[in-house]
């Protein structure tokens, strides 16, 4: 796949066909969306693009908005560059932006720059200044400017936007199975590992902190879950928290894990930790000892889950 994080700077004279949208999650309703998109480039010799915006507009147009994201923008490049499309282009919302007329946005962007024969679009989309233009002014437009406009389905877009919220709902309540099964693939947090206050070394769990600079994105409930991570080629299980570890005090949310049966120095490192299932809800101790035992214990179930599912 090849990515133009700039729109301006994409040069290609193929024609295309093309669909229009945010991906957030790229779960298996937008992949089946992706899928016939690409299905389509082979069969008309066409390149398939993806056109999607960044900010997403309600963080432009909303300031207040407080909107969470299941992928980052990266994450949502690595996924759709496993499923073989041909050019993911990325648009930077801003208001100038969004005051583009519908026809201009149609002109300048599809036909002039994407060269456009096919449109692959929901029944509902909405585009334009203050969204005015529905899919029967993109299919006149299609007509002007000699490109075919294909219409999903209400089936298939209500399955999206269902899943969309089955995942966010999952995610908010920490059933990661949930999530995973309608994403298709393990949900994941990135982010770089930083030092932190060493309390899991004290009690001979050491922990890699993980920072996440997106403040977009969404963080599943607080508690422990079981992760995997590929660290230097190796894949690597373990347990995290999601919390503010109250038996100690803590007062800030951490994401920390513990990984089983590996030591290297990987401060500094940016990581992508997949989460597996969740064994528990954070939970306050009356004494450091208890938390030890209950996380020797959360070990030994997350080894024979991992014995049992990814053996």
């Amino acid at each position: 796949m090849s990515e133009v994080k700039n729109i301006e700077t994409y040069k290609a004279s193929d024609a295309t066909v093309v669909t229009i949208g945010t991906f957030d999650g790229v779960h298996v309703g937008h992949q089946k969306i992706i899928n016939r998109l690409i299905a389509t480039g082979k069969e008309h010799n066409l390149k398939s693009v993806i056109l999607t915006f960044f900010p997403h507009p309600r963080m432009v147009l909303q300031k207040d908005s407080n909107i969470k994201l299941i992928n980052t923008i990266q994450e949502r490049r690595d996924i759709l560059d496993d499923l073989g499309l041909d050019y993911l282009l990325v648009k930077e919302f801003t208001k100038e932006f969004s005051r583009l007329s519908a026809e201009d946005f149609v002109k300048t962007i599809l036909v002039d720059t994407l060269h456009a024969k096919k449109v692959i679009i929901g029944y509902d989309h909405r585009f334009g200044r203050n969204r005015n233009a529905s899919i029967k002014d993109l299919k006149h437009f299609g007509t002007l400017y000699n490109f075919e406009v294909e219409e999903i389905s209400a089936k298939d877009i209500d399955a999206v936007a269902v899943s969309s919220t089955k995942i966010r709902s999952a995610l908010s309540i920490g059933d990661i199975s949930k999530a995973n099964a309608f994403l298709g693939y393990n949900f994941m947090l990135h982010g770089e590992v930083v030092k932190g206050k060493g309390l899991g070394r004290q009690l001979d769990f050491p922990t890699a902190n993980l920072n996440i600079k997106e403040d977009y994105k969404l963080i599943p409930k607080q508690g422990s879950y079981i992760v995997r991570a590929t660290i230097a080629n190796k894949l690597v299980y373990g347990m995290m928290n999601i919390g503010v570890n109250p038996t100690v005090h803590g007062e800030k949310e951490t994401i920390e894990i513990h990984f089983f049966n590996f030591s290297s120095d990987i401060y500094g490192r940016f990581i992508k930790v997949e989460l597996l299932e969740r064994l528990r809800d954070e939970q306050k101790f009356d004494h450091v000892d208890d938390l030890k035992y209950q996380l020797l214990k959360d070990k030994e179930i997350a080894l024979k889950y991992i014995a049992l599912h990814h053996a």
